[in-house]
């Protein structure tokens, strides 16, 4: 959804943000860097874009109290936006906010750069972008070079891998009133308390609520409800939650658009468990403030991303796995008296 191969890095500004719980500070620079060797650009670009190819979800800025421009990222990046000649002045005030809103001990001291990008894609607009990231993680480099007649090495401690972006996200340049178009990268795990303060505390984001996101929710949605909320409602086998699974892709993968009703009554089969599923979605979206429309487009990316979160394997005790990719018709469960075990008798009529 996000190609670079036209942009190109306009601006540059590095800071360095500590923890204020732990008597770490920040320092600013003066001025933005100068990139005059092509090859650091072309790495730089590497480093800071490359990660973001296969993201999907976009956001959008916001504010709880419905004012963007209460908003921090957005009101400094808006700034250069909308006058580039503030972006050094305002690459500083977001190191400054970073800086304030870092309030749990085990957030990483590091690194702040601030970017201006032109002509970068997504959803095939080619748009001016701002960039924030942030390195956390160094790492040591060896360097074997020849010397006379053989080779010699040496290392360089501290030094940053351009394959491996801690934080970062982008903003385009595009429905600014609606708090821009902002993707969003973070390697840490998403409970852990330095990814909470870059996404919600730092940045303010919320998720932009459109075809992909629809997808991608109510499908996570019906898998968290199939594999957690039926147990306690009814007694169903993991072959049965196997195949409630299957049938949910193959309704999704066939169909352009989804429709609560039609994918009660094709995928679940039963008043009393479509009526289980509206309330497990009416639940979700109370508790997480995220609407679930009973109508929208299919977005096939989402598919494809969720499918790989469904599991259609039986695994039993440590001998065997059962794939089940189609009739569950064609697999049966018992137990066997005399040796007080389970089984599963499996139907096919050609081995392959």
């Amino acid at each position: 959804m996000i190609s670079f191969f036209e942009a190109n890095l306009k601006q540059l500004s590095i800071h360095h943000t500590g923890n204020k719980l732990v008597e770490e500070y920040y320092k600013l620079s003066d001025a933005p860097l100068k990139i005059d060797d092509e090859i650091l650009g072309n790495l730089l670009m590497q480093y800071f874009l490359k990660p973001f190819e296969k993201v999907n979800e976009v956001y959008r800025f916001y504010h709880p109290n419905d004012n963007l421009n209460l908003n921090e990222v957005f009101h400094f990046v808006h700034e250069i936006f909308e006058n580039n000649e503030l972006f050094h002045e305002d690459s500083q005030q977001l190191a400054k906010h970073l800086y304030d809103v870092a309030n749990h001990p085990k957030i990483k001291s590091g690194e702040l750069y601030v970017a201006y990008f032109e002509k970068v894609q997504i959803e095939g607009e080619q748009l001016d972008v701002v960039g924030i990231f942030k390195s956390e993680t160094k790492d040591t480099y060896l360097k074997v070079y020849p010397e006379q007649d053989g080779f010699n090495m040496s290392y360089e401690q501290d030094a940053i891998s351009i394959n491996k972006l801690d934080k970062g996200c982008l903003i385009f340049n595009v429905d600014q009133e609606q708090g821009y178009k902002v993707v969003v990268l973070d390697q840490a795990k998403s409970n852990n308390e330095s990814a909470v303060y870059w996404k919600d505390e730092f940045l303010k984001l919320k998720i932009r609520n459109d075809s992909y996101n629809q997808t991608h929710n109510v499908l996570g949605v019906y898998k968290n409800f199939v594999t957690q909320k039926l147990d306690d409602e009814y007694e169903i086998s993991k072959a049965d939650k196997i195949d409630l699974l299957n049938r949910s892709m193959k309704y999704f993968k066939e169909k352009e658009t989804f429709d609560i009703e039609e994918f009660g009554n094709e995928v679940i089969g039963n008043a009393e468990g479509i009526e289980s599923f509206k309330n497990y979605k009416k639940n979700y979206e109370a508790e997480y403030e995220s609407p679930i429309a009973d109508h929208f487009e299919i977005a096939e990316s989402a598919v494809k991303k969720q499918a790989r979160a469904y599991k259609s394997v039986l695994k039993l005790d440590k001998n065997f796995h059962i794939y089940i990719h189609g009739n569950k018709d064609m697999i049966e469960k018992g137990y066997d008296d005399d040796k007080s075990m389970n089984f599963y008798k499996v139907y096919f009529r050609e081995e392959e």
